[in-house]
Order: structure tokens, then sequence, then C-alpha cells
């Protein structure tokens, strides 16, 4: 059976790289959230194998809904797409619960590469 995924980002260009990429790789995208706020209602109503979550977003920031979805599911997988990947901010992540960061711009194998890596 196919993996679930749900992208994060507040731009929809983002979200449809991100998409196709992982669609291109057997995986199924199942939500699409533009923010923080978004991705923890749809996270509740989806329940996705994972998450690809972006850092700066209006509403809520990643961080934030990290940690709520994390309230709702410890055991939830999370990705973390964005283009500040200064140190801190990427302790800052894993800390509060991801599995990994990619900085933007990404490369299409080290996200197909990630997936594999937190649903084995």
């Amino acid at each position: 059976m196919a993996k679930t995924v749900m992208i994060t980002d507040d731009t929809a260009f983002m979200r449809m790289t991100l998409k196709n990429v992982i669609e291109k790789n057997g995986y199924t995208v199942v939500a699409e959230a533009a923010d923080g706020e978004e991705a923890v209602a749809l996270y509740k109503e989806f329940r996705p194998d994972m998450v690809t979550m972006d850092i700066t977003m209006p509403k809520m920031d990643g961080i934030t809904a990290i940690k709520e979805i994390m309230k709702i599911d410890p055991n939830a997988k999370i990705i973390v797409c964005s283009a500040m990947g200064q140190k801190p901010m990427v302790i800052e992540a894993l800390s509060a619960g991801a599995k990994d960061f990619l900085v933007k711009p990404f490369d299409a194998e080290r996200v197909v590469e990630s997936l594999r890596n937190i649903s084995s």
C-alpha cells in the first residue's frame, strides 16, 4: 500500500513541486496545507503516514505546528523543508519532533531518500 503524505508550505509553487516529486515516487499526497494551523487540522482529519513542513508560514509557524501534531500523534513522521537552514533552526525543529530537515532549494532525490528513511 502506498504511503500517504501531507504537504505543508505557504507557497503554492513549492507544494506543487513537492507533490510532483512525492507522487512520481509512489507516495500519495492526501492533503496540502498553506499554514501551520491548517496543517494541524488536516493532520487530525487525514492522519497521513508522513508530513512535509515548512518553518516560516503565516498564522502558525512550522515549529509550533510540529509540536501540536506531536501532541495529537507522538509517532508522527515529519520532515521539515525550509529555506531556513541555520543550525539553531534545525536543532529546534528536530527537538520539536521532526525526523529530518531538508534545506530549500532541495534535491528531488534527497526528498525521496528522506521519505524512504522515515517510512521504514
